[in-house]
């Protein structure tokens, strides 16, 4: 080969700038898609206990009266065409089980999640912040012993 001519073609360190710049621009990506889908599950979440509440309020007008206390993902009695659009018996978009609580944790009635893998604190303050008064030791969304409550009814 002479002098004069050239071979065409990258470098290898070209490749591993290139390889690094995509790199990065992959874990940017992961991360925004991750931000992205708990804000999706956090709305989800907001509207599923927006329906569930609409729902046992419907029901007190109808009933006179709250239907009694439940278990975690298990529907209380009359409740299963109220709560039709709420995936009741599945875990919550968040983690944890739906929970009826009537006369429990010093409250008439709300509308629990009892405690998910997922579940913590700063994610149910940052869903507090969207429903309430971003703190989970007062308002309507607090904190209760093993997991969270929407009081309908103090």
């Amino acid at each position: 080969m002479s002098q004069c001519e050239k071979r065409s073609g990258f470098t290898l360190m070209e490749i591993m700038i290139v390889v690094l710049i995509i790199g990065i621009l992959a874990s940017l990506a992961i991360a925004a898609f991750a931000r992205a889908r708990q804000n999706t599950q956090n709305t989800c979440l907001i509207n599923d206990l927006r329906v569930a509440c609409d729902a046992f309020e419907l029901y007190v007008m109808e009933n006179k009266n709250y239907p009694p206390d439940g278990l975690p993902s298990v529907i209380p009695p009359g409740m299963a065409d109220p709560l039709s659009h709420v995936a009741w018996t599945a875990p919550t978009p968040v983690g944890g089980q739906w929970d009826w609580d009537y006369l429990q944790f010093g409250y008439k009635a709300g509308v629990s999640i009892y405690f998910g893998a997922a579940m913590n604190d700063s994610r149910m303050i940052e869903i507090d912040r969207k429903i309430d008064d971003g703190d989970l030791t007062t308002g309507r969304f607090r904190r209760r012993s093993q997991g969270y409550i929407y009081i309908i009814d103090f």
